[in-house]
């Protein structure tokens, strides 16, 4: 079998060997997990029950055998007796058989439930905690389906391996035997050939089967991408007018998906068919080798009975042997790609003994920092300065001289190609991430929100902050008339990602959320580049308040935000340029002076 892992393109990658025992291996790995010991006893239980109802499964039909003998062969009021004695052990086994399984899944659906928590929930904070690269790199919609598919498919696999497949070899093997002892050597060769048989052709057709449904399962990832992708661009795609461009897109990943459906479907209705006619082949000639024996007297008339209800019994499993095998086969590589999801390690990760980062006073240092994205040219090319605590300090430049990637390597996004970057002299890819990002606050040029509550949005950097500091925050943030003039306050839904508000609003929740998380060094990343004269006049008040007493970066696209900064500086072609004052940058005349012309007129 093979795997078809996607790119991020949407593509389909070479195909690699999926195994087995690996893949069951970490299952057993995760079933035997420290969270699980509690519900050992359930799956002991449970495996205890499936064991049993097999053996009653293949006992049943001899009990019914021996009771049409006995009312053949006995005198009647002995017959009537011995009839009704073996037709209710009959009736008792087959209740059982077809009874433990169902007190068998009551016992388990806990374990396998709380299996399938425990690994989604592992590959969801794995996710999370890979960097921003690995997130750039991968379609949201298409990882979900990974966790989504692997949690699920683990359930499936361990079900039907555990409890239907290993336990149906175990009764053929018990049912041939017993019909190799009781009937005849013959019968139990007619039953394991049809099974043999069967289970060969049944592989085969899925092996082909796969195939298709592999290209299917593509097919219905690529359509769940679009469909995620584009419902998260909906402001995009409407801006542009886009929406019969999109649904034209839709149909037709809809439209490939469903040619590979249908393929699917026709080649599982011609196996059916040759499924059905094996297993009815199995049971005419079992019928008429053991009609012939009891004509013979070599058995007697109740064998036929017994042994056609035993040949059902084993085929009855076997029905869903295609479903099963195509099935376990896409489980596997289902659950591969989510233990590969989890054995992806970070880019960006803490170190071994890593320790929290002690903020003493904000001092920063970029010393010959280099960095550049895959793919593309130098971004930052050996980079030096110093901000001095609690000082505040402006980053200008032109569009990609690299300001926003100074953010991305202070909050350890990525690690820097050469250099280091530390606060108040410690090295921060020597610190814990966790303690990095506490001691920052951003208020980013796009805020975006979770479609929740106010509170929760303003909460989300300090969870635990009680009423006063939030409303401190609030009003730090100039938010309270606004809020205040919402006939739900705090408890107001923003919207998918915060559209319901306006940019203004956004920003200001923005703000509000990195006021309330205290931080000892706030980064301002083009915080006012989207919005109005007015509304930046106010969302500028409210960050002056903000970065009152810590040291404060604020990358500007609009230079009149950062005139009054301590220092400025420039950035270009991802070099230091210029550095200083306001007054200083214009006197050299330089490309900072050069910017501040350009806006000047502009705003003229």
């Amino acid at each position: 079998m093979r795997n078809f892992s996607r790119r991020p393109d949407g593509g389909t990658e070479k195909p690699r060997p999926v195994r087995f025992s690996v893949t069951f291996s970490r299952m057993m790995r995760t079933l035997w997990r420290p969270e699980l010991t509690r519900w050992r006893f359930r799956m002991a239980a449970a495996f205890a029950l499936t064991l049993l109802a097999r053996i009653l499964s293949v006992a049943a039909p001899v009990f019914l055998g021996l009771a049409i003998d006995a009312f053949i062969d006995g005198n009647k009021s002995e017959a009537i007796d011995l009839f009704v004695g073996f037709v209710m052990i009959y009736g008792i086994a087959r209740f059982a058989a077809n009874g433990l399984p169902q007190l068998r899944d009551a016992f388990f659906v806990r374990v396998t439930q709380n299996m399938m928590r425990i690994v989604a929930h592992d590959a969801f904070l794995h996710a999370q905690k890979q960097s921003l690269h690995f997130h750039l790199t991968k379609r949201s919609g298409a990882l979900n389906r990974i966790i989504e598919r692997g949690s699920g498919a683990m359930e499936f696999l361990l079900r039907f391996l555990v409890f239907n497949i290993g336990p149906t070899m175990v009764e053929m093997v018990i049912a041939t035997v017993v019909i190799a002892r009781l009937y005849g050597v013959d019968l139990s060769l007619v039953m394991v050939a049809t099974v043999t048989l069967y289970v060969f052709f049944t592989v085969r057709i899925t092996e082909w089967r796969n195939r298709l449904r592999r290209d299917m399962n593509n097919a219905d990832t690529e359509l769940k991408a679009i469909t995620m992708d584009t419902f998260s661009n909906f402001e995009t795609v409407k801006a542009f007018a886009a929406e019969e461009r999109e649904a034209d897109r839709f149909g037709r990943s809809f439209d490939s998906f469903t040619n590979y459906y249908v393929r699917s479907m026709k080649s599982m209705y011609v196996m059916n068919a040759g499924q059905e006619f094996i297993m009815s082949g199995g049971l005419l000639a079992a019928a008429i080798i053991a009609g012939y024996g009891v004509a013979r007297g070599e058995m007697e008339i109740g064998a036929i009975t017994a042994v056609i209800l035993m040949m059902t019994n084993i085929y009855r499993p076997l029905n869903i042997l295609g479903f099963a095998w195509r099935e376990i086969n896409q489980s596997s590589v289902d659950v591969e790609n989510l233990y590969d999801l989890l054995a992806e390690e970070p880019d960006v990760k803490d170190k071994d003994g890593a320790e929290d980062l002690r903020v003493k006073g904000g001092a920063i240092t970029f010393d010959n920092v280099s960095f550049n994205y895959e793919g593309r040219d130098q971004s930052l090319d050996n980079i030096s300065f110093t901000i001095k605590p609690g000082s505040f300090v402006g980053v200008v430049g032109p569009s990609g001289a690299g300001k926003s990637t100074l953010m991305k390597l202070l909050f350890r996004f990525y690690d820097p190609a050469r250099g280091i970057i530390t606060i108040d002299d410690q090295n921060i890819a020597g610190v814990t991430q966790t303690s990095l990002r506490g001691a920052l606050g951003l208020v980013p040029q796009e805020v975006t929100l979770f479609n929740d509550t106010l509170r929760m949005n303003i909460a989300y950097a300090f969870p635990e902050a009680d009423e006063e500091a939030m409303l401190s925050a609030i009003d730090k943030a100039q938010l309270s008339q606004f809020i205040s003039g919402l006939p739900s306050g705090l408890d107001t839904v923003v919207g998918e990602r915060g559209l319901k508000l306006s940019g203004g609003e956004r920003q200001r929740v923005g703000l509000a959320r990195a006021i309330l998380s205290d931080p000892s060094i706030l980064i301002l990343d083009e915080a006012t580049s989207s919005l109005d004269s007015s509304t930046e006049e106010e969302v500028q008040m409210a960050l002056q308040e903000a970065a009152r007493g810590r040291t404060t970066i604020a990358i500007a696209h609009r230079l009149s935000t950062i005139a009054g900064a301590d220092e400025i500086i420039v950035l270009e072609h991802g070099q230091v340029s210029e550095r200083g004052d306001h007054e200083e940058l214009l006197q050299r005349d330089g490309i900072y002076a050069e910017l501040w012309s350009k806006q000047t007129v502009d705003d003229l």
